[in-house]
């Protein structure tokens, strides 16, 4: 069959994808080997964040004083948890694309040629463009025996029927620590090891220590330093030669591209994929190695779809417009949903200096009436990175409760090059925790003015 456009893989990305051209009025087809809906709706963010969220409740409400908070049902966790994934059966996805003027095709899509999509023995063919949307798998690490030992990856940590007695969790990364919590809270005995010296090693320097903290508190044992030698079922052996034991072990080192090699697919910021004659190859999401995030993913397929669109009729997408997936560069969000929460956005302090910048770092504990009205003995901290030559944020960590919230306003700051002068008439309101701001840049020196 023939279509204009082919989409490989139907996650949130190629959805977004096939929604975008579809809607412009070009003929889609939707290739999905699983689920439609992909990893982030059966077996990553949404059942993740399920799991967290009821802990996170009941924690936040023993930190209220005049609050009888009671505990987890861990049976009704995990049946919201399955209510969020449609019990792993993507009917409803299915029949969205449809509505949509999506052509679903089932199968494992493989491009063969130019323009030309394979899938089962039947081939089709695109008259405009094929996107690859792939997404990520699980990176398994080369330890000895686990070939032939059963573990848990992220699908198995996020769909699992029933709380595990024990739970071994092999890295520190966002996988790691949050599906530490979630089962610790739900309760399993967790233990979490960590290659390095602290969790989240990607983040500000203060970051992991506050997550470590948090953990410990919900009877995680956190062992840092522990690079794994071999695995056998239910035992880890470390390089020291310290053994941890659990019922189950979830193995957590990062994803990889989803492609024959595992390598990511080169793009520009159309999605165009780099040394392929012909403008007609795309990729978005995971697959491009870009920003492993879904959100991040979904922008590019928005980006590809917009810059397909144009194409088709004789437009070339311009910077800053809907067909050009800038942000990746600069002002990427992210959120690690632990207790405490870590959003992020933009450069490191380190990653900014590292990049030629001229930076000034603002450093603040959370504490203004909003955040110990929000919880009794408030605890959090953030981080303001500040290009000195040009006066506008570059970076901004918050840790804390709740912080996600903050986020956005720091994404649009950066994304927008707001100066600190400018943004001192932003003025939060009050008392609510977006008050940090203004003591962030009370601390920057904006309270005076300058020449």
């Amino acid at each position: 069959m023939d279509f204009d456009v082919i989409v490989i893989g139907g996650g949130p990305v190629g959805e977004n994808v096939a929604w975008r051209t579809a809607a412009g009025g070009l003929s889609t087809a939707m290739i999905e080997k699983e689920l439609v809906g992909g990893e982030c709706s059966y077996w990553a963010c949404m059942p993740s964040k399920a799991l967290l969220r009821p802990g996170h409740a009941l924690a936040a409400a023993r930190r209220v004083q005049g609050v009888n908070a009671g505990s987890l049902d861990a049976k009704e966790v995990l049946a919201r948890r399955t209510g969020f994934t449609s019990d792993w059966d993507d009917a409803g996805q299915v029949k969205w694309a449809e509505s949509e003027n999506i052509h679903v095709i089932r199968g494992d899509g493989e491009v063969t040629g130019e323009r030309e999509v394979t899938v089962g023995g039947e081939v089709h063919r695109a008259r405009q463009a094929v996107v690859v949307c792939t997404g990520s798998v699980p990176k398994m690490p080369p330890l000895e025996g686990l070939a032939g030992t059963p573990v848990w990856t992220s699908r198995e940590a996020t769909s699992a029927r029933e709380v595990p007695e024990s739970l071994v969790v092999l890295g520190g990364g966002v996988v790691g620590v949050e599906m530490a919590q979630a089962w610790a809270r739900l309760g399993s005995q967790v233990k979490l090891v960590v290659s390095g010296d602290r969790p989240l090693p990607k983040f500000e320097e203060f970051v992991g220590p506050l997550v470590v903290e948090g953990l410990r508190e919900d009877g995680v044992e956190v062992l840092l330093n522990g690079r794994a030698s071999s695995i056998r079922p239910g035992e880890l052996t470390l390089q020291d030669g310290r053994v941890v034991r659990g019922s189950e072990i979830l193995v957590a080192t990062g994803r990889v591209p989803a492609t024959k090699d595992g390598k990511p697919l080169s793009t520009d910021d159309s999605g165009l994929v780099s040394g392929v004659d012909g403008r007609w190859l795309y990729a978005a999401g995971d697959v491009t190695g870009r920003a492993l995030l879904t959100h991040q993913g979904k922008y590019q397929a928005r980006a590809a779809g917009t810059a397909i669109l144009e194409r088709s009729r004789g437009f070339e997408p311009k910077q800053w417009s809907a067909g050009q997936a800038w942000a990746d560069h600069v002002a990427v969000p992210q959120v690690v949903f632990t207790d405490p929460e870590v959003a992020f956005v933009g450069h490191t302090a380190a990653q900014a200096r590292a990049a030629g910048r001229d930076v000034r770092v603002v450093d603040l504990d959370i504490a203004v009436a909003g955040s110990s009205l929000h919880a009794d003995g408030y605890q959090g901290k953030t981080r303001m990175v500040v290009d000195e030559r040009t006066r506008t944020l570059v970076g901004v960590t918050f840790v804390g409760q709740d912080v996600a919230e903050l986020l956005h306003s720091a994404t649009v700051a950066i994304v927008g090059e707001v100066t600190v002068d400018r943004l001192w008439h932003a003025v939060p309101s009050y008392p609510t925790i977006s008050e940090v701001w203004l003591r962030l840049l009370e601390s920057y020196g904006l309270s005076t003015s300058r020449p």
